[in-house]
This record gives C-alpha cells, sequence and structure tokens, in this order.
C-alpha cells in the first residue's frame, strides 16, 4: 500500500481516485496536485515509484493545502466558536438539530436520532 502523509492509500485504485482518501482532498484538489507533480492520474497507486510518491507529497506540501489532523481541528475551533458565542447556528450544533435550514417536522431523522414517544401512557385496565 501506498502512504502518503501518514494516510493509507487503496492500491488498486487510480491516483486520482486513491488521492480523495486524505481528509481534505476532493476531485479538484487531486487533479491539481497531480498536475503540479507531472503524473498521469490513470497511473494505479501501486505503479508509483518511491520518486513519484515524494513529487506528490512535495505538491501538497507546496500547495499549502489543509489537510487531514489541521483540517479537522480547524472544523473543530469553527464549531467551537459558533457555540462559545451562541448563534443560531452554533445552538443548533449544540442541539443536534439540522443548521441549514432544513425542516425538522416531518423529517431530519439523521440528525435528531430514532424517535422518542412523549406523553403516551396506557389505559387503566377497568
Amino acid at each position: 500500500m501506498a502512504r502518503i502523509i501518514g494516510v493509507e492509500v487503496p492500491p488498486n485504485k487510480r491516483i486520482d481516485i486513491a488521492l480523495r482518501y486524505i481528509y481534505g482532498i476532493g476531485p479538484t484538489n487531486a487533479i491539481e496536485i497531480l498536475e503540479r507533480a507531472n503524473i498521469a492520474p490513470t497511473v494505479r497507486a501501486k505503479d508509483l515509484t518511491e520518486q513519484q510518491l515524494s513529487q506528490i507529497v512535495h505538491a501538497i506540501q507546496e500547495g499549502k493545502y489543509v489537510i487531514e489532523g489541521d483540517l479537522r481541528r480547524e472544523i473543530g475551533m469553527n464549531l467551537k466558536r459558533l457555540q462559545g458565542i451562541k448563534c443560531y447556528r452554533g445552538i443548533r450544533h449544540m442541539r443536534g438539530l439540522p443548521v441549514r435550514g432544513q425542516r425538522t417536522q416531518t423529517n431530519a431523522r439523521t440528525r435528531k436520532g430514532p424517535r422518542r414517544t412523549v406523553g403516551v401512557q396506557r389505559a387503566a385496565a377497568k
């Protein structure tokens, strides 16, 4: 398995697809990185030489991409900031509700979790 910046990328996939396994690199960034490194996107990850792998790492570092731990930390700090100033989005994050204006009366089961029945009791047997 090829290891790029501490992430194992799948060996049998094309390198433009395999780079997407790195958190923070999507389709557009993957193609940009390969262009900077002068590597064809159709090459399989297992067929890369050590020199090509180092070119990819160098292209990622030169491109100033925020990836993996730094990106996760930055996103976490942004959420903490929103929650700290008690803005609408921060409150929605705290309560585990949809943040971007979706309806919640009928949908939003992914964010809200399984249904919880409230206030229903069985009738007493007579």
